[in-house]
């Protein structure tokens, strides 16, 4: 599960979507139907509640399912006058005065709220205890390193897994916290990275999805033969654009909106385009399949909002906090072409709710597929070639 802030309770739509079609066919309160969940910025923390009840797959879909219907923006970052105040007082002078001033700001908002609301809900023994009982294989988070450039997942695991490491990516075996989970989700310049333990040293880390050439490498490298993935990039994403009008010279939030569209939407889908074309060649050379250097064809199914969820946000902007209103009007983030941007903030209920709705929306108009690639329940109307017990990632 990839990230983008409040886009995320869309995956716990299509989570909730799925648990219903696991209980249509009496699965639903069986462990995940995932051996391995690997996440990535909101996406970890998704994959964070996953993980925590892999035992009761229903309970814990119907838990994130709780938790996206009821955020508010200030359960993740401080929405009071003072201190979005401060913070905008802070940018500016530094912007203006950066010679004079000794600190610089760290974030636009601060983020603190989201910490204490994890460590309420998030325990990290209790991520062990699935590993120890073998209801879950392994858990990855990834964040990157500010310090040195070099993409870092975090992983757990049931059995030893040797650590990978590729041309600036890393993998660190760790038991993943709290810290882990801010340090993912720290979206570039809105929240401030988090300091985490290297390598016998501490470096530090912001939101994952920045540089993640491979999203789809952590599962892989974990042991996934198949891959769920959902994501929160609309596959109408590209029209969208196209029917906003353009209101001259673009507002500074709307190509905020398309950077962190390049950081948080596009990744995914050019991983799975990657992916199918070695499938094809393995296809085609099925000598090197399985040889020493670890090639093999990896299935994929993707989960993907049907609706533009730019378009859905644009309905909600006045959701939001009047301060972060207030914050956002001067850079064009409270106008519908500013939406893309805005939509990564709005942790508020009417938006969430509607995300959540699409989700399951989305996840039943593909029921029967995602029956035969989770559970090998095959319709009669289908070929059986599914059939059988499928090793399954949510990534």
């Amino acid at each position: 599960m990839m990230g983008g802030g409040a886009r995320a309770a869309y995956q716990a739509g299509v989570l909730a979507g799925i648990a219903r079609i696991a209980a249509r066919h009496g699965l639903g309160h069986c462990p995940l139907p995932f051996g391995i969940v690997a996440g990535t910025s909101a996406g970890a923390i998704n994959g964070a509640g996953l993980a925590v009840g892999a035992a009761d797959f229903q309970a814990a879909a119907d838990s994130l399912a709780a938790l996206w219907h009821g955020i508010h923006a200030d359960d993740v970052y401080r929405t009071d006058v003072l201190r979005v105040g401060l913070s905008g007082a802070r940018w500016l002078s530094s912007l203006a005065f950066g010679w004079v001033t000794r600190t610089s700001p760290r974030a636009l908002f601060d983020n603190a709220p989201l910490g204490s609301f994890l460590t309420e809900l998030f325990e990290p023994e209790r991520v062990q205890a699935s590993l120890d009982a073998g209801v879950l294989q392994a858990f990855a988070v990834t964040a990157l390193s500010y310090s040195t450039g070099r993409h870092v997942t975090f992983y757990q695991s049931h059995r030893r897994i040797h650590p990978w490491q590729r041309s600036q990516r890393l993998a660190v075996e760790a038991q993943i916290g709290v810290d882990h989970l801010l340090a993912s989700s720290s979206i570039p310049f809105l929240f401030p990275s988090m300091p985490l333990e290297i390598e016998g040293h501490h470096e530090w880390f912001g939101d994952g999805t920045m540089r993640q050439m491979s999203p789809l490498s952590p599962a892989i490298h974990l042991g996934a033969s198949r891959i769920l993935a959902i994501g929160a990039a609309s596959r109408q994403r590209p029209g969208w654009f196209d029917t906003v009008p353009s209101g001259g010279y673009p507002s500074l939030a709307q190509v905020g909106g398309q950077a962190l569209a390049s950081i948080f939407l596009d990744g995914l889908q050019a991983d799975i385009e990657r992916l199918m074309h070695i499938n094809r060649l393995l296809a085609r050379m099925p000598e090197i399949a399985g040889d020493a250097e670890g090639w093999r064809p990896v299935e994929v199914m993707t989960i993907a909002p049907s609706e533009p969820i730019e378009a859905i946000a644009a309905w909600h902007l006045h959701r939001l906090p009047r301060t972060v209103r207030a914050f956002l009007a001067p850079l064009g983030g409270t106008e519908a072409r500013g939406a893309a941007f805005a939509s990564y903030l709005l942790f508020e209920p009417a938006f969430t709710q509607a995300l959540l709705a699409l989700g399951e929306r989305d996840a039943e108009a593909q029921a029967d597929e995602i029956a035969a690639f989770l559970y090998g329940v095959v319709p009669e109307t289908t070929s059986p070639a599914r059939a059988g017990t499928p090793d399954v990632v949510a990534t």
